[in-house]
């Protein structure tokens, strides 16, 4: 299912006429809030997101899409105005996977829409990583402890699946700032040490798997 949030009924009309004509389920919305709720009910395989959008602009949807863990690795193709080299590199910089600038042929949308897809299926399907009744799935982003549900906030998860894919690495508190929260980030480092606390304490006793390295950072130890 391919969701379409364009604001125009005409654009949007076309666009799931010539989706659906290419052998894809569609639906459109008009707004974010009808768009969100949409989601709640089914995950798209992919979003087409206007910019431009009554309400909260497709940048805002975009940054909350990608903050959010359900929803981070939904594949999204930005519609720009013409000319507005600003909201298309914003929105890439974002996480954006493509974008189309405005006016835009059906026929070049959905040559993108499937060359976006392809690269989305083509991506390595990650195994879920295990230490003993520990287990994060980075398929659909879930963390069990001994087989019941944790939940953790995106940046939690972010730290957990770096300390997971890479037992016994040292990481600094900078590097950790640049992997889980970007390169555009500022703020101090002891917003790591805050996450790294509240992990920990989720964890339960397998908190403790993620240990000081003193004057340098964290790593994950491979026994309790």
């Amino acid at each position: 299912m391919i969701f379409c949030v364009e604001d125009d009924d005409g654009i949007r009309d076309l666009m799931i006429y010539a989706l659906n004509a290419a052998g894809f389920e569609a639906a459109g919305f008009s707004d974010s809030s009808s768009f969100w709720a949409a989601v709640k009910r089914q995950k798209p395989e992919l979003v087409m997101l206007d910019i431009m959008l009554p309400g909260e602009d497709g940048i805002s949807v975009l940054k909350n899409l990608r903050s959010q863990i359900a929803t981070k690795d939904i594949p999204v193709i930005m519609a720009t105005a013409k000319g507005t080299e600003y909201d298309k590199v914003t929105g890439l910089d974002l996480g954006a996977d493509d974008y189309l600038a405005k006016p835009f042929g059906m026929m070049e949308m959905v040559s993108r829409v499937k060359a976006v897809l392809r690269r989305s299926s083509n991506q390595e399907k990650k195994k879920p990583l295990h230490f003993e009744g520990l287990e994060v799935d980075p398929q659909t982003c879930i963390v069990r402890i001994d087989k019941q549900r944790v939940e953790l906030t995106l940046k939690e998860y972010k730290l957990l699946l770096t300390f997971m894919e890479n037992v016994g690495r040292v990481f600094t508190r900078d590097q950790l700032l640049e992997i889980v929260w970007g390169l555009g980030y500022i703020g101090e480092t002891r917003t790591v040490d805050v996450h790294i606390g509240t992990l920990r304490t989720k964890l339960g006793k397998y908190g403790s798997l993620i240990s000081t390295v003193r004057g340098i950072g964290y790593r994950m130890e491979d026994q309790l």
